[in-house]
This record gives structure tokens, sequence and C-alpha cells, in this order.
């Protein structure tokens, strides 16, 4: 029996769908794996063999991670970098990116030169180690988010999109007596909300994700990060000394594990609140490399 092309496109339609299924699944199971352990008894998810529910529920080891003022304390430092980290690096990206659109800007192609060999090279880890030191950032919040306050990737995207903005918008501003800081704060910027808000995303996620510059650059336990607290723990996982944190917390059900599984899903979740209210300016921006200048 020969099959029409219209059942032949259902059955391609099921299989697609039905791939698609499974590679969703297997994509989102990891998280939720991550969040029923975040509210399962740690000792208890130490036996194995929780899959799909909680089996011992308790909110232990959030309450344990609230209680700890460093978690507390990481936190909020890490919230406070994210915050700074994007604003000001969005900010200054497209500052620069504005001046280097116009196509009469003396040495423009010498500014170029040097972005793009500062993109491929550099200096390495003690070089950067020393220039922090010799201006004085070393274990300061400052570390954090003066370093990237430029963005030599998005500066690229954001002349190619300034480029492409009509020139008649500006001219008419001139006409009216507008400045260049007036021109960017009242037109370029509102027209560039795509932009905005996709480098305001990435930018954002790599601050909040960020932890080798406060391993590397940073003494002050009151200044360490949500990142480096639970590669910290990690790291401590890993080592023999477990067993006895281990056998400690057992009374509290709390596992060095258990409280990092906690600290993951607090971690994603604002990124995953923010995310919605940026996916449709998010969707437009993605596609802004394509563009030519």
């Amino acid at each position: 029996m020969q099959l029409s092309q219209k059942q032949k496109d259902r059955i391609m339609d099921s299989l697609i769908y039905a791939a698609l299924a499974l590679l969703t699944l297997a994509m989102l199971y990891p998280f939720y794996y991550v969040l029923i352990l975040s509210f399962n008894k740690g000792t208890d998810s130490l036996l194995g063999g929780v899959y799909l529910w909680p089996r011992t529920f308790t909110f232990e080891n959030y309450a344990r991670f609230l209680d700890d003022p460093l978690w507390y304390r990481a936190f909020l430092v890490t919230i406070m970098r994210t915050l700074a980290g994007a604003v000001l690096g969005v900010l200054f990206t497209c500052l620069v990116a504005y001046g280097l659109s116009h196509r009469d800007l003396q040495f423009r192609k010498s500014y170029f030169t040097v972005i793009i060999f500062a993109m491929y090279f550099s200096g390495g880890l003690i070089p950067y180690y020393v220039v922090l030191r010799s201006v004085g950032l070393l274990n300061t919040f400052g570390v954090y988010v003066i370093p990237s306050m430029l963005s030599t990737f998005f500066l690229l995207i954001a002349v190619s999109f300034f480029r492409e903005i009509p020139g008649e918008l500006k001219e008419s501003a001139y006409m009216d007596g507008a400045g260049e800081l007036v021109i960017f704060c009242r037109i370029i910027l509102p027209v560039s909300m795509p932009l905005i808000a996709t480098m305001s995303l990435f930018l954002g996620v790599g601050q909040w994700n960020s932890w080798l510059d406060s391993a590397y650059f940073v003494q002050s336990e009151g200044l360490r990060t949500l990142a480096f607290r639970m590669m910290e723990v990690i790291n401590k996982s890993n080592s023999p000394m477990d067993a006895i944190a281990v056998a400690n917390s057992a009374s509290a059900g709390v596992t060095g594990y258990s409280l990092q599984v906690a600290a993951m899903v607090i971690s994603v979740a604002p990124i995953v609140c923010v995310y919605p209210f940026l996916q449709r300016f998010f969707i437009q921006g993605i596609m802004l490399g394509s563009v030519k200048g």
C-alpha cells in the first residue's frame, strides 16, 4: 500500500516532534533533577534513588544557605556586580561604539586595529594581575566591574547596529540644535532596545557566572561571589574531609552537595525570571551580528 504525500508528511512530523520531545527532556531533566535534590534531605540523597520527586521533602538546605552569612554575602555581592557590570558595560560599550560608527572619525581605522588586536591577543594572567595591582583594583569591588566596562565583541556589533540607523534622525536633531550627547541619549538609545537588551542579558549572565576574578584577584571573604562559593563546595566535596563534614551535619540532614544544589537553584532563578521579560528584544537582537557595516 502506497502512502500519500499527506500521510508521509504526518509521519515525518511525528518523528520530528518525538525527537524534539526527547531532546527537550534530555535538556530539562538535569535542571529538574537539581531542583528536586535541593528540596530533598541531604543525607537521604546520598542513598540514591531520587529521580522524579523529593523522597524526604525539606527546606533545610535553603534555610542553611540563607543562615550562612558567607553564602548570603556572596549572593548580595553577585547581585551588585551583575547590575553594575551590565549597566556600565552597556553604557560605555554603546558610547564608544557610537563614536566609532561615525565614518568621518579621525584615526578610525587605527582604533579598529587596536580593538581587533585586543580581541585575539592578551598579555596573560600575570601581566593582567600586575596592571590591576598598579591601579589599585586588587581586593576591591571595582575589580569585578571596571575591567569589563568595555566589551570588544559587542562593540563591533553595536557599531554595525548604529550604522544602520537612518541618518535623517540625527540630521533633524542637528538642525534643532541638539548635541551628540543629547542625540545619543534621546534618539540612539531609544531605537536600540534590541541591542541593549541582548547586551544586558549576555553581560549580566557573564557577570553572574564569573568566579575566576574572585579566586585570583580577591582575598577578602566579604567580596567572594556566589559562583566562587559553589566552586569551593565542589572542591571540598571531592576531598576526603567531606566525609567528616557529612558526619557533622547528619543531624540536620544537610550535606555539602545538598547545600550546593540549593545554591545552584538560587543562582539560576534570577536569570530564569529575567529572561521572559527580555525574550522579545533578545530574539530581535540575536541577529545583530549578521548586520553588515
